[in-house]
């Protein structure tokens, strides 16, 4: 084996590891969310992660079987993300409320008083 192909396996080798590491992390905080705003944030990371993931696996292998399978979880990833957001930004809609007078004179009364 060759020293480019030694420094590829290495790259390769420490780029799967990250991605393991980010996708623990991210479960993590998929489980301890504050918000439902925060797990839908780390469920659109994880399907990048799964697309990276299967983006090495293809380049490991010298194969490029996944690179279609990637754009669908790519295109998926995507509308789901759209889909919740949409989602968020009815429900958290502030209820419509009727706008008040301004403190002030009241345009029907005089100085003299009430007409």
């Amino acid at each position: 084996m060759s020293v480019p192909e030694q420094v590829d396996r290495i790259l390769l080798t420490a780029a799967i590891v990250l991605v393991l590491v980010a996708g623990l992390l991210l479960l993590v905080r998929i489980w301890r969310g504050p918000s439902m705003l925060d797990r839908a944030i780390s469920l659109d990371v994880i399907a990048a992660l799964i697309i990276a993931g299967l983006g090495a696996k293809s380049a490991v292998a010298l194969d490029s079987f996944y690179f279609p399978i990637m754009m669908v979880l790519a295109f998926l990833g995507f509308t789901g993300s759209v889909g919740i957001a949409r989602f968020i930004a009815v429900r958290d809609r502030p209820a419509a409320t009727v706008p008040s007078r301004a403190p002030g004179p009241d345009p029907d009364e005089t100085k003299e008083g009430p007409q």
